[in-house]
């Protein structure tokens, strides 16, 4: 049973209303001390305040009470899928967003470079964010050095910054894809040994940890990015697809193969967008281009998070201040229903991660007005929406956009 998506499909009918949903990649955050405000707080954002005084806010739990989510269960929840139900690792949403095609029994794995030191201590897990040209030029070298292993072939792709894609291709045999990670996902300690939860599993687990023997001899001479480290084993993942449940056709607008492979997998059309991350304006130009083609948008900004990752306060501030500057661009374009929402809370002040509810804002003229005048954690608390359940987010939305028909007599 698929639960509240069976009863979604069922009630779901077109309009011509365009929903747009903004997620702020890692927007939730803390102050850095009990007296002081959260990045979001003390940015300077007129835009959003303005936007926040005519809208209806509250704040959103991804997975659950004290949980913290991963992006793909983040991203999952806010499309309306149980996370908890509908699984995936993060190796197979980056090797699809990068047109990478899985086969039954493939196994894709999320990889990330990084800098050991002394006896293969963990100094920094993101090889202090590589550039994509440094990136490439380390994948070039991986693939010179390992293209198989046990007569397994090893395919590997470069992603963007520090992040990698391997995919290790079934020869008749599947793959399983449950082990455990070699990230130890903090610093000070060593990676960890792949260890296989089942039988499976067990011929991955000796390709996994084959691979980063190998990759660091290969990489003993960079100064910086001398090891790998392993997480979100996949195999290929199945789901509903959006459009049919929704009766929506659905567009992503976004930059990190992650998030576009995640799209492409529940069935949205990933658009092409111009530009770096930070240059936002090649997102804008895309979603002004195809505005008259689609009734649904996911746009999304990563900085918000990678800053909170840096642990870099006043750098996620300057990040949503500069989407503060982009809003009147995206407000321009009229959109029925307007969202804005994060898929995860990113403290700085955690430097990675956390289990605190996401803000939530939504926009629409069949939607009351809350007597908020800012756009933040505390606001969003108070707010008529309450704290929801990241699954209740479209719902909300398609009611928003009266494209959901009575349920029951």
């Amino acid at each position: 049973m698929l639960g509240m998506i069976d009863t979604i499909r069922e009630l779901a009918k077109k309009t011509d209303e365009k929903i747009l949903m903004v997620v702020l990649d890692g927007v939730g955050g803390l102050p850095m001390d009990l007296n002081g405000d959260t990045e979001l707080a003390t940015a300077r954002t007129p835009n959003l305040d303005a936007l926040a005084q005519q809208s209806q806010l509250g704040a959103v739990e991804l997975v659950g009470a004290g949980i913290t989510p991963g992006s793909g269960p983040g991203h999952l929840s806010l499309f309306g899928y149980d996370p908890i139900k509908f699984v995936v690792g993060r190796g197979a949403l980056s090797a699809v967003g990068i047109g990478v095609k899985l086969s039954a029994g493939d196994v894709a794995v999320r990889g990330n470079f990084a800098t050991l030191e002394g006896d293969r201590i963990v100094k920094d897990r993101r090889a202090g964010r590589p550039s994509d040209d440094k990136n490439a030029e380390i994948v070039t070298k991986l693939r010179a050095g390992i293209s198989e292993i046990g007569g397994v072939p090893v395919e590997i792709y470069t992603e963007s910054e520090h992040r990698f894609v391997v995919v290790f291709r079934a020869q008749g045999t599947p793959l399983g894809a449950n082990l455990s990670d070699v990230d130890p996902q903090e610093i000070g300690v060593r990676p960890m040994t792949a260890v296989a939860h089942d039988e499976a599993s067990q011929k991955t687990a000796e390709l996994v940890n084959s691979f980063v023997q190998q990759a660091e001899a290969i990489l003993k001479d960079e100064p910086q990015v001398n090891g790998v480290l392993f997480r979100g084993y996949s195999d290929v993942p199945h789901f509903p697809n959006f459009d049919e449940i929704y009766k929506l056709k659905a567009a992503c607008i976004a930059s990190y193969p992650m998030y576009k492979g995640l799209a492409s997998l529940v069935g949205m059309d990933v658009l092409e967008v111009e530009g770096e991350e930070d240059a936002l304006g090649g997102k804008v130009d895309t979603l002004r281009k195809y505005w008259g083609e689609y009734d649904f948008f996911y746009f999304h900004i990563k900085k918000t998070d990678s800053t909170g990752e840096d642990g870099d306060f006043a750098a996620k501030v300057k990040k949503v201040e500069l989407f503060d500057a982009l809003l009147p661009d995206l407000l321009a374009l009229e959109p029925d229903v307007f969202c804005i929402v994060g898929d995860h809370s990113t403290p700085s002040k955690l430097a990675t991660h956390s289990w605190h509810p996401v803000p939530l804002l939504i926009r629409s003229k069949y939607g009351r007005k809350d007597p908020a005048t800012r756009y933040t954690e505390d606001e969003a608390l108070r707010g008529s929406l309450g704290l929801r359940k990241g699954t209740d987010l479209m719902p909300l939305l398609m009611a928003n956009a009266l494209k959901l028909q009575k349920y029951g007599a």
